[in-house]
């Protein structure tokens, strides 16, 4: 029962990733929330990153999916709690750059904390 749960909330982060990634490339205005300051949508330098950052989300959310077709709850546990260290990361720079601790904390640090549990239950089931 523990890991059908699990299983279903894997699939629900790995459809989050791809839609908010799929967001970033066709509507970069979406990712002003990612929380660096004074950062512009509009700018073509900032477009690029938030279209990296997006491929980059794309890709993660697919590797999960194509785990949850085919391996086993334990191998994609271990690969979401890999995974997790992405909004780590991403938590990272934006407190190296000053962002706001709603970003930090609300968006980043909770996703990774939301994925290391859900990586946890898949790795103990």
């Amino acid at each position: 029962m523990i890991a059908a749960i699990a299983t279903t909330l894997a699939a629900l982060i790995a459809a989050a990733v791809i839609l908010v990634g799929a967001r970033s490339v066709w509507a970069p205005g979406s990712a002003v929330g990612f929380g660096i300051p004074n950062t512009r949508p509009d700018d073509p330098a900032m477009r690029s990153w938030l279209a990296v950052m997006g491929v980059r989300d794309i890709g993660t959310g697919l590797i999960l999916g194509v785990l949850l077709i085919g391996a086993t709850t334990h191998l994609l546990g271990w690969v979401m709690l890999a995974a997790a260290l992405i909004p780590a990361g991403d938590a990272a720079v934006v407190a190296r750059s000053k962002g706001s601790r709603s970003a930090i904390y609300g968006v980043h640090l909770g996703t990774t904390a939301i994925m290391v549990i859900i990586a946890a239950l898949l790795v103990l089931a």
